[in-house]
């Protein structure tokens, strides 16, 4: 009977508001009448979202670029925190006849539960938790809508080779082993100096200057007496002593060789160049008396030349000999010079907790000058190809490392990694994940939270549960 009155009510309602709105419109038609008695009943839009179902939305009525109206979403086909496109009512008898509610937890994500619905204390009901929505292995499922509104990504676990560069300022030095000096060894003069400055470039045999020695003279005239007597000349050891004696004064071998051949001692001896190179110092003047060890010329060969940079204390693990390192110099915007490590340096610098490395570079156009100002990146990643995702789809705790895993369906699984290298926007995982896994690059810090939230409300339920058995033990007899 009561059936009955209700239905009889709401048929005199839909009447009276046919008749309203016929009288009002009169030219209006039954069907209109009712379209218009629909509208009226269909609750207000809580905001537009582009018709494709992309995620773009607006608070108020807005077209496409091509012209087509928003799609008006109303408050009850909003999606819900729990992961339901469809409307609350809907979802509701849909979970009550598919699966069994096991209890409800605090909208507002306290830690507080109960096994019948209820209202919280600012009037906003509990929220159901089904059967599976909490499962073993914390993992959390969301709806596609929610991950589309979210903006979830996901990218799968690739192998790639991890690119870390270390950079490091430094200078630009001469290599120690390509740089000769030009002195006597015994008192002379200089009686005359080639047209050779500092910063002449020279080549080996090249003349520098004449030479007067009273005492180059004097081992000159024995090794010619030797060598031209005909008593000592047919016999092998005589001369050989005044021989090594003109080499000890560091006598050119081209001058020793032409006194043999002319067998004349020269008053004047001419010194030469002893490598390619650059003349760095000239000390040597005319006329000038030269004591034994005076440093006449000094030539260096910068064709090849040392990069000496410092690197940081925390990336001398990472830094091994034989690395390529690529260099440039300040003064050559965009251009580059490419070396490898010879050397480590065994000490650090206990005021800029850095260490010494050294580079060798080729300077085939003479451009890299000592103690020029250059920058250096040292590639330390390993050639060979680790399992790795990008930096953002790691959520790093500092004692914890873990990313998200895309099971597929919506359903996303919390898995503790081991990391390794980091570089170029990616980090290896050492273990943990395997190839191809999809993990989530975006948005993974929602995901993770709703995942806590529910391992926590799924232990508070196991104490409640636990604490209800236990005092139902007690009340035993």
């Amino acid at each position: 009977m009561t059936r009955n009155r209700l239905i009889g009510a709401a048929a005199a309602i839909l009447a009276a508001a046919g008749a309203g709105l016929f009288a009002r419109y009169p030219h209006l038609t039954d069907r209109a009448i009712i379209s218009v008695a629909r509208a009226a009943d269909t609750p207000a839009p809580l905001y537009y979202q582009e018709p494709d179902g992309k995620p773009f939305y607006s608070l108020t009525p807005k077209k496409t670029e091509d012209g087509r109206d928003y799609r008006a979403v109303p408050a009850g086909a909003d999606i819900s925190f729990d992961g339901s496109d469809q409307p609350a009512e809907m979802a509701a008898v849909e979970h009550k006849g598919d699966r069994k509610i096991k209890y409800y937890r605090n909208p507002m994500g306290l830690p507080d539960i109960s096994p019948a619905p209820k209202k919280d204390s600012m009037g906003m009901d509990y929220i159901p938790v089904y059967e599976g929505d909490d499962s073993d292995d914390g993992s959390v499922k969301l709806s596609p809508g929610k991950i589309q509104r979210t903006g979830v990504k996901s990218e799968p676990a690739e192998l790639r080779r991890i690119h870390t560069l270390v950079r490091a300022p430094g200078t630009i030095q001469l290599d120690e082993r390509r740089v000769s000096v030009v002195a006597m060894r015994a008192e002379s003069f200089v009686q005359k100096v080639a047209d050779v400055t500092t910063g002449s470039r020279v080549t080996k045999g090249q003349p520098l200057m004449e030479i007067y020695s009273s005492a180059v003279a004097s081992a000159a005239a024995e090794y010619l007496a030797t060598i031209t007597s005909k008593t000592t000349a047919s016999i092998e050891p005589y001369g050989r002593g005044s021989r090594q004696r003109l080499i000890n004064l560091d006598v050119p071998e081209p001058v020793i060789a032409e006194m043999e051949k002319s067998h004349t001692a020269p008053v004047t001896i001419q010194w030469s160049s002893p490598r390619d190179g650059i003349v760095l110092q000239r000390n040597a003047i005319e006329g000038m008396r030269a004591q034994p060890g005076d440093v006449l010329f000094r030539i260096a060969d910068i064709a090849l030349v040392w990069a000496n940079v410092d690197v940081a204390e925390r990336d001398l693990g990472n830094v091994a000999v034989g690395q390529p390192v690529k260099v440039q110099a300040r003064s050559y915007p965009g251009r580059q010079f490419e070396g490898r490590i010879s050397v480590i340096y065994p000490q650090l610098n206990r005021e800029t907790r850095t260490a010494r490395v050294r580079i060798e570079l080729a300077n085939t156009d003479s451009a890299l000058l000592p103690d020029m100002y250059v920058d250096a990146e040292i590639d330390t990643g390993n050639p060979a190809s680790v399992v790795a995702v990008t930096e953002s789809a790691v959520l790093d705790t500092g004692s914890r490392q873990a990313v998200l895993v895309d099971n597929g369906q919506g359903r996303f699984e919390p898995r503790e990694v081991k990391l390794g290298r980091r570089g170029g926007g990616y980090v290896e995982i050492r273990d943990g994940l395997a190839e191809g896994e999809a993990v989530v690059t975006a948005a993974n810090f929602l995901i993770d939270a709703e995942s806590n939230l529910k391992a926590a409300l799924k232990g508070f339920a196991e104490s409640a549960t636990t604490q209800e058995s236990d005092k139902a033990m007690g009340a035993k007899p």
